[in-house]
């Protein structure tokens, strides 16, 4: 399915959202949107509709759609619902689990790890989580999963950007070498320690 023009609008601004180029409550202008992707107003609305969907962007009356507020009280049950509902989605994966699912986790860990800047890292480090869950074939779970990566990405660089330095993910080695011996029970018990870590 090839991208459309809201895609690129919206994956655009939530990555500046996300990485804290576009500051909480800084406004998020229809016109210079359009004009910037050389785009109508309607793939622009679009775009923002999804940003407030995912919790990046908020609307408010008489003062358009601003980036939303970043609440550091929420990290903590950011992590929890994380925990939860990513051993959810891994452990019912495993019976749908092949050969070319462990081959692209594999390539996604190896990407994430040969990543050289915390955006490129983060963004693969998502790509990493998605491919691991995705066997489960729940896309509800998933779409729910989704925002909490997006949200758990936000404080990440509000928090961390600084610290940030280039390394081999152990975890990340370590679920996929559970995926090969196809171990349920040692995949998520390493995937619970490794986004519990986060905090």
């Amino acid at each position: 399915m090839s991208a459309t023009i809201a895609d690129t609008i919206y994956n655009a601004l939530s990555e500046r959202i996300i990485t804290g180029h576009l500051a909480a409550g800084e406004k998020l202008r229809q016109d210079h949107i359009a004009r910037e992707f050389d785009a109508s107003h309607v793939p622009v609305r679009e775009a923002l509709l999804r940003l407030e969907a995912h919790g990046l962007a908020r609307s408010e009356p008489r003062r358009g759609t601003r980036v939303s507020a970043l609440d550091p009280s929420e990290i903590r049950e950011v992590i929890e619902m994380r925990v939860s509902l990513e051993i959810l989605a891994l452990s019912h994966g495993f019976a749908r689990l092949t050969d070319a699912d462990i081959e692209a986790a594999e390539a996604a860990r190896v990407a994430c790890d040969a990543a050289e800047d915390m955006a490129s890292w983060e963004r693969l480090n998502r790509a990493f989580h998605k491919v691991i869950l995705a066997p489960c074939e729940m896309p509800r779970l998933l779409a729910a999963i989704d925002d909490l990566h997006i949200a758990s990405a936000r404080h990440l660089f509000a928090n961390w950007r600084h610290q940030w330095t280039r390394r081999v993910d152990s975890d990340h080695a370590a679920i996929v070498q559970a995926l090969h011996r196809r171990d349920a029970a040692a995949a998520c018990d390493i995937l619970r320690r490794h986004l519990r870590r986060v905090r």
